[in-house]
């Protein structure tokens, strides 16, 4: 491992002198994709820069324990070797973790799809609100959201809205929202005070460009129809919503946001290049196939990933035994702890996997 490391060092020391070479930085999409490599870098090799450190303390220090006369100074010296051992092995496991394999869609955006699953109404009121956490939450990260498609309900909620998020990694931060999140309140339509379960779905999935997914013109049924908005409202008169349906397999998705026909088509494009992109790669591997449907289900109450509790203003993930008392700030969009413990612990699996 350690020969491993010194050579991505030297590669990131080659890419910083390439990175200042004039020829190189007159050259824009090399010097990007210069970057982009040093970037993807940098955290690994500070690591191993301070487990070399650290390394140097500690065979001071040994010299040190080894001149030792006095006692004092000699148990300091044993006190600090054992802490600098723990610091070691620390650094030893951060650096095998950094070096798992890195999925190929952690750098890609993401298509979220939210669905209300059971509880009626309250269902599609909570995807709605599991719409404006994870906007919440790209708005801190600096990513950039557009509305894709969106299916209303009477009362302000969603029976399914999907849109895209693009930024930096959000692919790697948002892969395991995917499955059944589960909701428990009082609905401000009971009177009783009686509190309900309801629950949504809810797909990420990677955004696979053109090149990855070509889609052949003869294999789409497209239809187009008149768009209507919240309550059956008419967006606009004229038939701009777009119908896709993709023959070979049957996927179907609409998209009626946009005023023109065009913008629908194109939306309608990318959310189907997704869906094909996820189906192509769960054919490769039968287990993350398997995977995906154990986390999406059917959205059935018994099936959950998360549980958001209001009366006792808690968020549950059940998968990873983490529960937070901040449902609140969890919903404007502060999920950052949620989301770095699924890493974590995704992140170890793997290394009790590889090891």
């Amino acid at each position: 491992m350690i020969g491993k490391m010194y050579e991505i060092e030297r590669k990131y020391d080659e890419l910083t002198e390439l990175l200042s070479d004039p020829a190189i930085i007159a050259n824009q999409p090399v010097w990007q994709g210069y970057a982009k490599a040093q970037a993807s870098m940098t955290e690994i090799v500070g690591v191993f820069q301070e487990y070399q450190q650290a390394e140097r303390q500690f065979a001071d220090t040994e010299g040190l324990l080894k001149e030792a006369l006095d006692d004092e100074l000699r148990e300091m010296a044993e006190l600090e070797l054992a802490a600098l051992r723990s610091r070691r092995e620390g650094l030893e496991r951060q650096m095998k973790i950094l070096l798992l394999p890195k999925d190929p869609n952690d750098e890609k955006n993401v298509i979220m799809e939210i669905r209300a699953g059971a509880g009626g109404e309250e269902a599609a009121l909570f995807a709605g609100d599991l719409y404006r956490m994870y906007g919440r939450y790209a708005e801190k990260q600096g990513w950039r959201t557009e509305l894709l498609s969106a299916s209303y309900t009477d009362i302000g909620g969603f029976k399914e809205i999907i849109f895209l998020i693009e930024g930096r990694g959000v692919y790697s931060r948002l892969k395991f929202e995917s499955g059944v999140h589960r909701v428990q309140r009082i609905p401000q339509t009971e009177s009783s005070g009686r509190i309900h379960t309801s629950t949504s779905t809810v797909a990420v999935l990677p955004e696979a460009e053109e090149v990855e997914i070509a889609i052949n013109p003869n294999d789409l049924r497209i239809d187009i129809f008149c768009s209507s908005g919240p309550g059956g409202q008419s967006v606009n008169t004229t038939q701009s919503a777009v119908r896709i349906t993709h023959l070979p397999t049957g996927m179907v998705v609409s998209c009626q946001d946009e005023k023109s026909q065009l913008k629908n088509k194109d939306k309608a494009l990318r959310v189907l290049r997704a869906r094909l992109l996820e189906k192509a790669q769960e054919e490769q591997s039968g287990e993350l196939a398997s995977e995906r449907r154990s986390q999406v289900g059917t959205g059935d109450r018994s099936e959950r990933i998360r549980t958001y509790n209001f009366p006792q203003g808690r968020v549950s993930d059940h998968r990873i035994g983490l529960t937070l008392h901040r449902l609140d700030t969890v919903l404007m969009g502060d999920m950052d702890e949620v989301i770095e413990a699924l890493i974590r612990s995704d992140q170890a699996e793997r290394f009790k996997r590889d090891a």
